[in-house]
């Protein structure tokens, strides 16, 4: 069965609002193995929605239209939606009930508000309509049928649209789909996608039932493995071989094949296994790599402290480097990287120190230029330092740098 994606809203179109909804609803098609080909944005315009509607009907299975059932007179999508499909708006008693209730309970908590007559017109459904209550607010969702395709109309605030989708349209659209698509993510780092995808190239030349693709990150490669079957047990054993090959040919390079835990949570993890602490002295990357490390809930249990030695007296006073390492070498340079990393162990007592020293931008330096950083690993007493050359603007370079510290410090962990 195939499935297709219309937003609604003139503030996707516009910028102002990053459409989450679409990437949300895409990832849940997928594991229904609901086939996506379109997906769309149109604004509050009932011409063009009307218009969205009708080509959509005629090319998918499933349409989710998600967006516009508001109050307000620019929220137009039910009503858009019932004139293509001819159906008439009917007031619906147990919707309205809803929103009163509902309604009574938030005036409770906001006594210098009040209730305005077109908060009724979220009561008014189309004919035949199966009515999805939404708990989290007073627009209803709402599913057609129709002969030629389902139309599925969802509230657009994510913090409506995702419960009401997985309490009630999710089980929904699962009966409808004889097949489910089940999907298994092997994240590796420290090394490119053109590098990753080169050892799998074999696998994905033969490749049908399961299928593998490989994602470029920054810092690392996700290669997501996909597989289509009647039950989830028997789509997981279709997984499971292709899984160990890749298992096999990537070894240490794979940090985690839990699609929720992220490379930040893997290193913070295995310093918690080893029993190690750890210290961070930053310049170009202002805090960055410290902030994402912070992310992981448990890291006071590893991270000792965090250095942001921005000028050459911060790196004087704060982690011992040299003066005359700065003067001869330069801030950006090896051997400051390699001082940063070791007076960053010694001034803390921490088992591990990473340190980010760099040229971001928009400047460079004599003879390095923009991208340029050096990043240091000292553990235990040995240290590690390796030089990148990063593209893109200074925010870019700042996001590769710390992504590749954290690769570093896993590789160093790896090799104690």
């Amino acid at each position: 069965m195939t499935a297709e994606l219309i937003c609604v809203g003139t503030e996707l179109l516009l910028g102002d609002i990053v459409n989450t909804n679409a990437a949300y609803l895409a990832r849940e098609c997928a594991k229904l193995g609901l086939s996506v080909y379109y997906q769309s944005v149109v604004g509050d315009n009932r011409r063009r929605l009307s218009s969205a509607i009708r080509t959509a009907r005629k090319r998918s299975d499933i349409i989710l239209l998600c967006g516009g059932l508001g109050p307000t007179q620019d929220d137009l999508t039910k009503e858009t939606a019932a004139k293509v499909l001819k159906r008439q708006l009917v007031e619906d008693a147990g919707t309205k009930e809803h929103i009163r209730k509902f309604m009574e309970q938030y005036l409770r908590w906001h006594p210098e508000e009040k209730m305005t007559e077109n908060n009724w017109k979220q009561a008014l459904v189309p004919e035949g309509a199966l009515i999805l209550e939404n708990e989290n607010g007073t627009a209803p969702g709402l599913i057609l049928e129709e002969e030629e395709s389902t139309l599925i109309l969802l509230p657009g605030p994510p913090g409506e649209m995702i419960p009401l989708f997985e309490k009630k349209v999710y089980p929904y659209l699962r009966e409808m789909q004889p097949e489910m698509i089940c999907s298994r993510t092997i994240k590796i780092c420290g090394m490119g996608e053109s590098q990753a995808e080169t050892k799998i190239s074999d696998l994905i030349k033969k490749q049908k039932n399961p299928t593998i693709a490989t994602y470029a990150k920054t810092g690392e490669v996700h290669i997501r493995i996909t597989a289509k079957a009647k039950e989830e047990e028997e789509a997981e054993e279709l997984l499971q071989p292709v899984a160990a090959e890749l298992e096999k040919r990537f070894g240490t390079y794979i940090y985690t094949e839990d699609e929720h835990v992220t490379l930040e949570t893997a290193v913070v993890e295995l310093l918690k296994e080893r029993g190690m602490t750890l210290t961070t002295v930053e310049s170009c990357t202002g805090g960055a790599l410290s902030a994402r490390i912070i992310d992981v809930p448990g890291a006071s249990q590893v991270l000792k402290q965090g250095f942001v030695t921005y000028s050459n007296k911060a790196k004087r006073n704060l982690v011992q480097v040299k003066k005359s390492t700065l003067k001869e070498y330069g801030a950006v340079s090896e051997k400051c990287a390699k001082e940063m990393a070791k007076g960053g162990c010694l001034v803390t007592g921490a088992d591990a120190a990473v340190s980010v020293t760099g040229f971001a931008g928009p400047e460079g330096g004599e003879e390095a230029p923009v991208g340029t950083v050096f990043i240091g690993c000292c553990l235990r007493g040995k240290t590690a330092v390796k030089e990148y050359h990063f593209n893109g603007n200074r925010s870019s370079v700042r996001e590769q740098a710390v992504a590749n510290a954290l690769v570093l410090l896993r590789e160093c962990i790896l090799k104690s």
